[in-house]
Order: C-alpha cells, then sequence, then structure tokens
C-alpha cells in the first residue's frame, strides 16, 4: 500500500471534514426550524421576558451556528481549483468548531427555554446546567482527555498538528 501524498491527504482531510459537518448541519437546522416556528404558537403569548431572552439567545446562537457549519461550502465554491485545499481544511476547522460552540450554547438555551416554561425557573436553571456538563462532557473534555489513547499504534495522520491547527 503505498503512503498518501501531502495533496491527497489534504483531500481525504477535507472529505472528512465535510462528512463531520453533515452530521452537524442537520442537527443544528432541525433545531433552528423548530426555534423559528416557536413565536407562531398560542403559548409563546404566555412566556416571560426570562424566556423570551433565552429564546433569543437559542435562536440566534442557532442561527449562527448553522451559518458556521455551512460556511465551508461556499468558502469551497470560491476556492474551487486554485490549489488552496489546505487553507480551506483550516478554515473548515475553526468554522466547525465555532458552529459547535454555538449549537451547543442553541441547544442549552433552548432547554432553558422549554424547561422554565414547563417546569420553573429553579428546576430549569439546574436542568439546563446539567445538559450543558453533558454536552461539554462528550463534546470537549471525552475528546481531549482521551486524545492520546493508542499512542503506541499506527500514527493517524489525522493527528498531525499540519493538518488541523489545534489538532
Amino acid at each position: 500500500m503505498s503512503k498518501e501524498t501531502e495533496r491527497q491527504r489534504w483531500q481525504r482531510n477535507f472529505a472528512e471534514l465535510l462528512q463531520e459537518l453533515r452530521v452537524a448541519q442537520t442537527g443544528v437546522q432541525i433545531l433552528f426550524a423548530f426555534l423559528l416556528t416557536l413565536p407562531f404558537s398560542n403559548a409563546f403569548a404566555r412566556t416571560t421576558d426570562f424566556q423570551r431572552d433565552a429564546y433569543l439567545v437559542a435562536l440566534l446562537t442557532a442561527a449562527g451556528a448553522t451559518a458556521m457549519i455551512i460556511s465551508p461550502v461556499a468558502f469551497h465554491r470560491a476556492l474551487f481549483r486554485q490549489g488552496r485545499k489546505p487553507e480551506l481544511v483550516r478554515f473548515a476547522h475553526l468554522m466547525a468548531t465555532g458552529g459547535l460552540a454555538l449549537m451547543l450554547i442553541s441547544m442549552v438555551s433552548a432547554v432553558l427555554l422549554i424547561t422554565d416554561f414547563v417546569l420553573g425557573q429553579p428546576i430549569a436553571l439546574v436542568l439546563s446546567a446539567l445538559t450543558g456538563m453533558w454536552f461539554l462532557t462528550f463534546w470537549v473534555i471525552l475528546p481531549f482527555a482521551r486524545r492520546n489513547w493508542g499512542e503506541g499504534d499506527i500514527a493517524d495522520e489525522d493527528d498531525d498538528p499540519q493538518v488541523l491547527p489545534g489538532g
């Protein structure tokens, strides 16, 4: 089996990153669509100022996450066939990271809004904090704590710091 060239590695990294973004994009678009419909429900008129603030945070961060997660596609269109795949992969990595951060805020804000509406603020704050910790555990703590698993195994070029900054 021949070793991949640097160009092939960048192409593979970009393809893998796009696959990851497809998963995140679906989730954030469903959340965003749900949030767009909320003000048109009859119950929305009964929301408190706090709930409306939580709604606005959830809505705006979902919009921001959507923009960031989809932006690598637009960037790719702008750089198409210019031989700038490394720049594209670095940009897409930053946008995916930022988009996931905004999606986390949006999801926790949506949980806060709904639990506050249904259960009351004290319980909503606890459940929202637990939700945030749950996401941070699986999206940040575990991945970074386990980055060196299998260090003695065959090196995966995805872990090459030249491929993805901060990687």
